[in-house]
């Protein structure tokens, strides 16, 4: 199996079976997301206590790169503070708009390599991310990848 194939198959299961999928409802951070060209949208909750995220989880429909990407970003800054996660989410950022490793090691979050190379798509697997950073800045209105 080669890594590319590799990458696919985390994305599909977690478009599939995506993690960390619910109304969190002691959240003290929400905010909502849409891509209007694909159709993605989800609502983002979040427990972050002094700094650091405690729970993540999100509801929504969209395409299988949207949902993945959730998904593993909700695995990815559990337990994070407010700066890992803006350093992950540059990282992340990087990979998926340049196609290039971003020269640290992101876990399952290179499963998005190959995003660069299709532009459409990195609307799709940043909704979650622009998402997440508006809703740690509380800030008030709906994030759109337009």
């Amino acid at each position: 199996m080669s890594l590319r194939d590799l990458y696919q198959e985390i994305i599909v299961d977690h478009g599939k079976q995506p993690r960390h999928f619910g109304k969190l409802v002691n959240a003290n951070h929400c905010q909502v997301g849409h891509n209007p060209l694909c159709g993605d949208r989800l609502i983002l909750y979040v427990l972050e206590q002094n700094g650091v995220v405690e729970k993540v989880q999100f509801e929504g429909v969209g395409c299988a790169i949207s949902v993945a990407s959730a998904s593993l970003m909700s695995e990815a800054i559990k337990g994070k503070s407010i700066r890992e996660i803006e350093v992950i989410f540059d990282l992340f950022h990087y990979l998926v708009t340049e196609g290039k490793d971003p020269g640290q090691d992101i876990g399952k979050l290179a499963a998005f390599s190959g995003v660069a190379e299709f532009p459409m798509r990195v609307k799709c697997a940043t909704l979650a991310w622009h998402t997440l950073k508006a809703a740690l800045l509380n800030d008030p209105h709906p994030v759109t990848t337009e």
